[in-house]
C-alpha cells in the first residue's frame, strides 16, 4: 500500500502516544478505533477523518486542532483562532453572555486586522509596481538624453 501525503501526522501521533506512555492497543481502545487502523495511520498509510482525529486527541489528552493542523485540515492561523475561541468558551469564571461579547470583540479585531493587512499589502504591491514603471521611464529618459 502506497504512503499517502499526510504530512508528519503519523510520526506526531506515535510521539504523542509514546509520551503518554500508551501502547498502540491502549490508544486504539481509548479512541474507539481498531489496532490495525491506528497502526496504518501512524505509518502514513491511512488519512483519518476529523472525527477520528478528535477521538485520538481526546484519548491522548491533546488539542484536536493540533492534530487537524498536522493532518493539513487546518492551517496554523486557523488553529490559533479556534484555540482562542475554545479557551474563551471553556472558561467557567465568566458568564455565557460575557463569553459571547468577548467572542464578538475578538472576531471584530481579527476582521479589522485582516482588512488593514490586505490594504497594506495592496499599497506595497502598488508601490512596487509604480517603482518598476518609474525606473523604466527614467532609463528611457536617460536614453533619450544620450541620443540628443
Amino acid at each position: 500500500m502506497a504512503s499517502l501525503n499526510v504530512g508528519n501526522l503519523g510520526e506526531y501521533l506515535r510521539e504523542q502516544r509514546r509520551q503518554a506512555q500508551l501502547s498502540l492497543r491502549q490508544l486504539a481502545d481509548a479512541a474507539g478505533v481498531s489496532n490495525p487502523y491506528l497502526s496504518q495511520i501512524e505509518r502514513g498509510l491511512r488519512k483519518p477523518s476529523a472525527d477520528i482525529l478528535q477521538q485520538l486527541a481526546k484519548a491522548l489528552r491533546i488539542s484536536a486542532e493540533t492534530l487537524y493542523v498536522q493532518a493539513g485540515i487546518l492551517d496554523e492561523r486557523d488553529r490559533d483562532a479556534v484555540e482562542t475561541t475554545a479557551v474563551i468558551l471553556a472558561d467557567p469564571s465568566i458568564s455565557e453572555q460575557q463569553k459571547q461579547v468577548l467572542l464578538q470583540i475578538y472576531a471584530s479585531f481579527r476582521k479589522e486586522n485582516a482588512a488593514e493587512n490586505a490594504a497594506e499589502n495592496a499599497a506595497e504591491a502598488e508601490e512596487k509596481a509604480g517603482a518598476g514603471a518609474e525606473g523604466a521611464s527614467d532609463s528611457g529618459d536617460a536614453e533619450t538624453r544620450r541620443t540628443n
